[in-house]
């Protein structure tokens, strides 16, 4: 993500202190503070997953986070979903999202939809965004995001859990694959509901926020081409090599992508 023509917001002295112990990070310093600040995040549904993405974006100090999530908060959230409380629950889960995070950092800005991601919204939200973070656990959201992120040419990273399993990697346009080469159509066999512990979804949460850092200040070396998978249940990690598919539908030579 081309972030070097933008003039970045100055850091306040609360905002030196707030973010002190990642400043000295190598790689990240008061320059890459100001990326963050001046970056806007879209999360695409701050459940088990996005929660845990947008509590990190949050507490790093990315300055604008979109976010779109659909629905009351269930006392099955209340397993993965670290931002709703039992005390939301039948509440639309969007404003106890808003609300803990607010509560967490008042220095953001938030544009928070009551929805998921369709037809009728993707195109504005993807819009507004540097760069998306995929959270969604339908394919018909994924699928949708992965061809509006590459037609306006924004980075996406691409994280999922089952059981405890869980996958990532960051999607450019232009430079890699992306979630079409790889997964095409919606699995057949894919439900909505499905077996995970919270404490898989937190930690690629985690890992996903971290890309989403990295892509935005230039720090360290994002998943680009890569494939990371790995299993919790014997701590098992392996990365593959992705290419992208000339016959992609979305991002492919005949698809007319650049």
């Amino acid at each position: 993500m081309n972030l070097e023509d933008r003039n970045f917001p100055p850091l306040s002295s609360k905002e030196l202190d707030v973010y002190s112990w990642q400043l000295p990070v190598p790689g990240h310093g008061e320059e890459g503070q100001r990326k963050l600040k001046g970056a806007s995040v879209l999360i695409s549904r701050v459940g088990g997953l996005g929660s845990v993405v947008a509590l990190e974006l949050a507490a790093a100090g990315v300055g604008r986070l979109i976010l779109a999530h659909g629905g009351d908060v269930k006392p099955s959230d209340l397993n993965r979903q670290l931002l709703m409380t039992d005390a939301s629950l039948g509440k639309p889960r969007i404003e106890t999202v808003e609300q803990r995070l607010r509560d967490l950092n008042p220095r953001l800005e938030f544009h928070c939809v009551g929805e998921n991601i369709n037809q009728g919204n993707v195109e504005e939200l993807v819009g507004e965004a540097d760069i998306v973070v995929d959270c969604a656990p339908l394919f018909e959201e994924r699928l949708l995001l992965n061809q509006e992120t590459q037609r306006k040419k924004k980075p996406m990273v691409e994280a999922a859990m089952y059981e405890l399993q869980a996958q990532l990697t960051t999607f450019i346009p232009g430079q890699t694959p992306c979630l079409a080469c790889l997964t095409p159509i919606k699995p057949p066999a894919w439900k909505r509901r499905f077996p995970v512990f919270g404490a898989v979804s937190g930690s690629v949460g985690c890992m996903a926020a971290m890309e989403a850092i990295k892509v935005i200040t230039g720090m360290g070396e994002p998943l680009l081409g890569r494939f990371l998978t790995y299993d919790l249940r014997d701590m098992s990690f392996t990365t593959l090599k992705i290419q992208q598919n000339p016959d992609c539908s979305v991002c492919g030579v005949s698809s007319g992508s650049e």
